[in-house]
């Protein structure tokens, strides 16, 4: 007998037997990702609402994850604690990519004196997992381990036009297309025929989609077998050039980068 996640996790991993699914492990993970940035503080009761589990269990679940150092609490409400960020950093710190491409990142950010991005595609949204950039710029743009929708950026974008076709219908079955700005592509129609220019070009511009004031270019990082592994991207302010002065400048530093990845991943 073979079992699934959750609904929402479902589409992400392959059926697991059931011999070899914890459900308790599950069940914690989901009380950890119930809170966000509009329940950054949660009754039991809520929690339980939210993960689809009685006020009791996930009590239960809150002050297991509490003795663990992971959430804290007072009589009525709990919260994640600082220590939840020892998961992402053991990403960092393990995974393969990211180290791989940091030497390639900073390369490229010297040489075009802009801030230079690696983005994975998780659950249908981008996650940045790695950033170079000159000083003067690091302060602005996406922090590392910042999760986004995958359909207002540049990196997001580009990933996923370059997802096989059924796995794109079921990101848009999946998933609502919110508008940010005005220019925010919010129509799965004109957002399909986007994607199709993208994948046929090979590169992602995004202006104004998430925020007014910036602009982003992509490029894809593929293994020597042609699999998607992620995305490089330049995120700029909107000032100064014309979108065809950036893409002349960009799009071929970024394709050299991900050609010289191909080669090491």
């Amino acid at each position: 007998m073979k079992i699934g996640l959750t609904k929402s996790k479902a589409s992400s991993f392959e059926p697991l037997l059931a011999r070899d699914w914890i459900a308790g492990l599950e069940r914690g993970l989901a009380v950890i990702e119930a809170f966000d940035e509009n329940h950054s503080r949660m009754t039991a009761q809520q929690v339980g609402e939210r993960c689809g589990l009685s006020r009791t269990a996930a009590r239960r679940y809150l002050l297991t994850l509490q003795h663990l150092g992971y959430v804290s609490g007072d009589t009525k409400q709990f919260w994640l604690t600082p220590r939840i960020m020892r998961l992402g950093q053991s990403y960092l710190a393990s995974a393969r990519l990211p180290r791989i491409a940091q030497p390639v990142l900073q390369r490229v950010s010297a040489s075009l004196q802009e801030v230079v991005y690696l983005a994975v595609l998780d659950a249908g949204e981008v996650v940045y997992v790695s950033r170079n950039g000159p000083n003067r710029a690091m302060s602005s743009g996406f922090v590392l381990g910042a999760r986004v929708p995958g359909h207002v950026t540049s990196a997001g974008m580009l990933m996923l036009a370059n997802l096989p076709e059924p796995q794109l219908e079921q990101w848009f079955a999946t998933h609502r297309l919110p508008a940010y700005t005005p220019y925010t592509i919010a129509n799965p129609e004109d957002l399909r025929t986007e994607l199709k220019r993208i994948r046929r070009q090979g590169w992602s511009l995004s202006e104004q989609q998430f925020d007014l004031a910036f602009r982003g270019i992509a490029v894809p990082i593929k293994d020597l077998r042609g699999d998607l592994c992620g995305a490089l991207s330049v995120l700029m302010p909107i000032q100064g050039e014309s979108s065809e002065a950036v893409v002349k400048r960009i799009v071929p530093v970024l394709q050299e980068a991900a050609q010289s990845l191909r080669n090491l991943i």
